[in-house]
């Protein structure tokens, strides 16, 4: 699969439920489904005690609203970010979300997954 050459939309639609399965599953706090589409390098970072952390001090980890917008896609090396305008319902404002995209074996999994 070349992911690398696929337009902008085409990788948007590919983004779009990896993101909505984030949003949800940190909504939820659920480990499980937020490291469902985690490369094996994310699934050895992604440890479920930190991120259980995280979610107990960040309001905004935990009320991620269903709406976005997608900004735009940068390509380097193997990877495709995916630049996405977040909001939260509860805390105010504006957040710039993350997504890189590769290919691990024959499937396209999340190589990083910030927000800020």
């Amino acid at each position: 699969m070349d992911l690398l050459d696929k337009k902008d939309q085409e990788i948007f639609k590919i983004a779009e439920p990896i993101w909505d399965n984030l949003v949800k599953s940190s909504n939820m706090k659920d480990y499980g489904g937020f490291t469902r589409d985690f490369s094996s390098q994310m699934l050895y970072g992604a440890n479920e005690v930190e991120l259980g952390k995280q979610w107990a001090s960040n309001k905004l980890l935990t009320n991620l609203s269903q709406k976005k917008e997608f900004l735009g896609c940068i390509r380097r090396d193997n990877f495709i970010t995916v630049l996405i305008k977040q909001k939260s319902d509860v805390v105010s404002g504006e957040f710039l979300g993350r997504l890189v995209l590769g290919v691990e074996g024959d499937q396209i999994k999340v190589f990083g997954a910030t927000i800020f």
